[in-house]
């Protein structure tokens, strides 16, 4: 039995958010995973190059937010994928790729089935406008 250390980070029903260690995650990730630190010696992670805060219906309704879940968009990295995109602060994405963001599927995780290089599209909130927004990602640093 093999044990991956994976970080987890989730909403609960009560609008909580409940952080921790995690050892179980699919087998085609961890295969992927270790296919990639075969061949480059590292796991290549990607990048959108925002800063963000979670948003769950709590959240929503004490700021008077426009969506219930999602992500606020609270910096934008100058010339990173997110910058090149159009995103800008203040923006709420609530949709990458195909996953609409929820309380089980968090912005984190569903980011990480993507790799750099790849084209994604991303719904956002801007105000009362929902945009759609195409962004090719980036490949975090590693050390």
């Amino acid at each position: 039995m093999i044990g991956i250390n994976t970080l987890i980070v989730r909403n609960t029903g009560s609008g909580d958010v409940a952080e921790g260690l995690g050892f179980a995650i699919p087998v085609n990730t961890a295969q992927a995973v270790a296919q990639q630190i075969i061949q480059k010696g590292y796991f290549a992670r990607p990048y959108l190059g925002i800063s963000f805060q979670p948003i769950n219906p709590d959240i929503a309704l004490r700021y008077n937010l426009p969506s219930q879940w999602g992500v606020y968009v609270t910096r934008v990295s100058s010339g990173g994928p997110a910058s090149q995109a159009g995103i800008q602060e203040g923006d709420i994405i609530t949709k990458v790729g195909d996953v609409t963001l929820d309380e089980t599927h968090s912005y984190v995780n569903t980011l990480f089935t993507f790799k750099p290089g790849d084209q994604i599209n991303l719904e956002v909130v801007r105000g009362s406008d929902h945009v759609k927004v195409r962004v090719t990602l980036g490949e975090a640093q590693h050390s």
